[in-house]
């Protein structure tokens, strides 16, 4: 396959559960790109900062940076990296349960559907949309994140003061994708050039 060759896609949703109004995305990626990749775009996606433990899971299994003696006597972790979007989708859709963060526990879900010949020509992933903007990481997860929202709307509130200068001007509304497009972009930047070293090494 040369670099402007089409590949197989697929349509990810990204939600972020327990938000009401509910924050998500929608970017076009790759059925070649490993999990540890499909992390990546999350955290491209959503603006988060990879800064966290994460895992995903699927039908039991547990998929992430596996830490020795951590299985809990369940299926071990395997490897992100080592497996592929397109092993584990389904006929359909497929949905894998995705957290970020197990301090602040962000739970995600991610659908992922509608596989497809991509563009020719076009480097994926692919942002699309979303709407709202993430919560601020180590802001104590879903509970810390609504009760900062609550104090932020009254300016009365005697932790009023505090929260804002945490929040620093934060407001779930005020959602501006384009810095998401930029990093999924590199993403896709990333793959497209690690494609075109393979094709040159392929013909030599």
């Amino acid at each position: 396959m040369t670099p402007d060759s089409p590949e197989q896609i697929a349509t990810l949703r990204i939600e972020l559960v327990d938000t009401e109004p509910v924050i998500w995305r929608q970017v076009e990626v790759p059925t070649a790109i490993t999990l540890k990749t499909l992390h990546d775009v999350v955290q491209a996606a959503m603006g988060w900062f990879d800064q966290h433990l994460w895992e995903m899971r699927l039908g039991g299994q547990r998929y992430g940076q596996p830490i020795p003696g951590d299985d809990w006597g369940g299926p071990p972790t395997l490897r992100a990296d080592k497996i592929r979007l397109g092993e584990i989708l389904g006929a359909r859709k497929t949905v894998l349960d995705y957290t970020y963060d197990f301090g602040d526990s962000w739970e995600h879900r991610l659908t992922v559907s509608d596989v497809r010949p991509g563009e020719p020509g076009t480097a994926y992933p692919r942002y699309v949309t979303g709407e709202r903007a993430a919560p601020p990481e180590d802001c104590g997860g879903i509970p810390g994140f609504y009760y900062a929202i609550d104090v932020l709307a009254d300016p009365n509130h005697p932790e009023y003061e505090d929260i804002a200068e945490w929040y620093d001007g934060y407001d779930p509304d005020d959602f501006d994708d384009l810095p998401l497009k930029v990093a999924v972009g590199r993403i896709a930047s990333r793959r497209r050039a690690g494609k075109g070293r393979k094709a040159k090494s392929d013909q030599t």
